[in-house]
């Protein structure tokens, strides 16, 4: 034991335990918050990763790095295409088409057949949900695949520090 504190009573001996032990604890709970606040930032799922604007940042990011932007840019504007108005409808839809679908598109998705043809048919009598099922498709692809792999990444973690 140090000579300074063979000096003190008993009793300051004994609170000095006592706040130590207090302190100690206040630390490793303080260490436990912080840990469970960041595992609550991080997204359980691809719908809440899209609608968060630092978490849709970091997604575009990381399929940037992989080359793999397109599926996104595609989920994107269809979500635009939803939400526009009808006089617009005609104009975006074929900007999706030659910018996503088309065989020689700069950013094309990669759909099976089926579903590209179930577009090409349908790209003349345009509704809301032309695009509905192909988004769909792309959607379960970014989710299934994209999403997982974006979880284990530097980009994840650093949104996370972020928020």
């Amino acid at each position: 034991m140090c000579k300074g504190l063979i000096s003190l009573p008993s009793s300051c001996l004994e609170k000095a335990k006592e706040m130590r032990e207090k302190l100690i604890h206040l630390a490793e709970k303080q260490t436990h918050h912080k840990h469970k606040a960041q595992e609550e930032k991080v997204p359980h799922d691809l719908e809440s990763l899209l609608n968060s604007k630092s978490g849709l940042q970091a997604f575009r990011l990381f399929l940037c790095s992989e080359f793999s932007e397109e599926n996104l840019e595609f989920w994107l504007a269809c979500e635009d295409y939803r939400d526009s108005p009808v006089w617009l409808q005609r104009a975006k839809a074929s900007s999706i088409y030659n910018q996503f679908i088309n065989h020689d598109a700069p950013q094309e998705i990669n759909l099976d057949a089926e579903t590209h043809e179930a577009l090409l048919s349908v790209m003349d009598s345009l509704s809301v949900d032309t695009f509905n099922k192909a988004q769909q498709s792309i959607y379960n692809l970014m989710a299934e695949d994209c999403f997982p792999r974006f979880l284990r990444s530097p980009h994840c973690m650093e949104t996370i520090k972020a928020c």
